[in-house]
């Protein structure tokens, strides 16, 4: 037999062996094969949905964290506007009592000042008709100090100064 006209028994020989690994293949290997390359396209699919999955829910964190970011720039912006508004009552408040203690010490000062002016004032006197006495007495040469007109000149003399001051 040649090349080209094969034995009988070898082609049903070779044909049995091919319908027995083909039967091989097609009932053990190709279903594991299939299976395999499912759970890969499941994994490649599936990962894609659970990355969006997971992209959409990091928008939604991030929405939401800045919403309480903005509300919480919002609040923090109504305590600084509630803080200056109560710094600045209180300084005017201070203020107004600074001023009310300062016109309080002023006007003590003042009658403080009037009272010590007349103090002063009726001491001066008293020692300006000693000292015009004494002098007068050294003029004339003799004392003066027990003339009840003395007192009656001086009461004149700074009656008209006071009158003379107004």
């Amino acid at each position: 037999m040649g090349p080209l006209t094969p034995d009988g028994t070898e082609i049903v020989v070779g044909l049995v062996c091919f319908f027995l690994v083909f039967g091989v293949l097609g009932k053990i290997l190709l279903p594991r094969i299939e299976r395999t390359l499912a759970a890969r396209q499941d994994a490649t699919e599936g990962g894609m949905v659970r990355a969006e999955e997971a992209r959409a829910e990091a928008e939604r964190i991030y929405r939401e964290f800045q919403a309480e970011l903005s509300t919480a720039r919002h609040e923090a912006a109504e305590i600084r506007q509630a803080a200056a508004e109560e710094g600045a009552a209180l300084l005017a408040q201070l203020r107004a009592e600074g001023l009310e203690q300062r016109d309080r010490a002023v006007a003590e000062a003042k009658v403080q000042l009037e009272a010590d002016r007349v103090l002063v004032e009726a001491e001066l006197r008293a020692d300006l008709v000693r000292l015009a006495t004494d002098l007068a007495g050294r003029v004339v040469g003799e004392s003066l100090d027990g003339l009840p007109r003395i007192q009656a000149i001086a009461d004149e003399f700074f009656g008209e100064l006071d009158t003379a001051r107004v």
